[in-house]
């Protein structure tokens, strides 16, 4: 569906995006993820064609994106983290013209306008002035123009960045039904949000891809010894003893509480099942057992694991293009990951 070839993209000096491959399916979500400054609008603006690349190739089903921008442009909706919104028309007259600018034919502009508005739950303002509207309905209204011309593919960045819980329920709803029909690539912030919604995940630092997976297989990436926490009702010397007498405690680390409780962290060996032998041996002593549970590596801890040499110094290298920063010798404005 969308193969990126050995993309570089330099500003001057900087380098913000270094040699960077990979290849989007087609029928999934994917994840796009890194740090601020890490390189991930800079490339979602090569793969649509907002930027040029310096060297590398971006391929949109089999179409090159600088020797044929039009065949390749046309299979792709793009919302950019900030909507290009006309801010002093309705939003259906800007859906029409969005469609016009799509070169969508004349006689299903208004068909689509209503299909998209009704997809994305504009109905309610579609007669309202775009600078009137919420934060909220106005990603809706970005969301709309990506998906008029119905394109193969939707690129979002950041799409529930400054919405309330609420809409950002609507949005991951909406972001499912979207994946029916197409493919679709995001950018967030939100680990848990990525965790929830994507098929697939892709981490970038420093410009350079450092993992590509399923959320699954990440998160298992990470794993060594499993731990279990547990709170018992007993003093601290009481379930250390307790838990010393299971065979597979390699280590554990507990306090007092100061309602009479103990909780203990533990590290258990070869991943062995101790549950039940846990569970028995605090019965057997008459020890109140409250709470026992199974932690393992999330997505955010692969996220940290990966990216903790991010330089952080890169965030301040790399700005959104357009909003006032000056221009590098090259005549090009820096752009980058808010």
């Amino acid at each position: 569906m969308i193969e990126v070839r050995d993309l570089v993209k330099r500003y001057g000096s900087h380098l913000a995006v270094d040699h960077l491959s990979f290849v989007v399916e087609k029928g999934q979500i994917y994840g796009f993820l890194g740090p601020n400054g890490a390189g991930k609008s800079t490339t979602m603006n090569i793969m649509t064609g907002y930027l040029g690349a310096t060297e590398g190739q971006v391929l949109v089903n089999g179409h090159d994106m600088l020797r044929e921008p039009e065949e390749a442009k046309r299979l792709i909706g793009y919302l950019p983290e900030i909507p290009p919104l006309y801010t002093d028309m309705t939003v259906r007259e800007y859906l029409a013209f969005a469609a016009e600018l799509k070169k969508v034919k004349r006689a299903e502009i208004s068909s689509q306008v209503e299909q998209v508005m009704d997809m994305v739950k504009l109905g309610d303002v579609q007669d309202r002035l775009i600078r009137n509207l919420s934060k909220g309905y106005k990603q809706r209204v970005g969301l709309a123009q990506a998906v008029l011309g119905f394109p193969e593919i939707i690129i979002l960045d950041e799409p529930t960045v400054g919405l309330d819980p609420k809409q950002i329920i609507e949005i991951r709803q909406l972001i499912r039904e979207l994946a029916k029909k197409h493919t679709v690539i995001l950018s967030s912030h939100i680990l848990a949000e990525v965790r929830e919604v994507c098929d697939h995940v892709m981490i970038i630092s420093k410009g350079r891809l450092v993992a590509s997976d399923t959320p699954d297989h990440l998160e298992r990436l990470i794993e060594g010894e499993e731990t279990l926490e547990l709170e018992a009702k007993g003093s601290r010397s009481q379930v250390e003893d307790i838990l010393r007498g299971i065979q597979g405690v390699r280590e554990l680390r507990s306090h007092e509480q100061g309602d009479g409780m103990t909780k203990v962290q533990i590290q258990v060996a070869d991943h062995r099942e101790i549950r039940e032998e846990i569970f028995y041996a605090f019965a057997e002593h008459k020890c109140p057992l409250y709470r026992i549970q199974m932690s393992k590596a999330t997505l955010e801890d692969v996220f940290l694991e990966l990216t903790q040499n991010e330089n952080e110094d890169n965030a301040a290298q790399e700005t959104d293009p357009g909003a006032g920063v000056p221009e590098d010798k090259e005549g090009e404005s820096h752009e980058g990951d808010l």
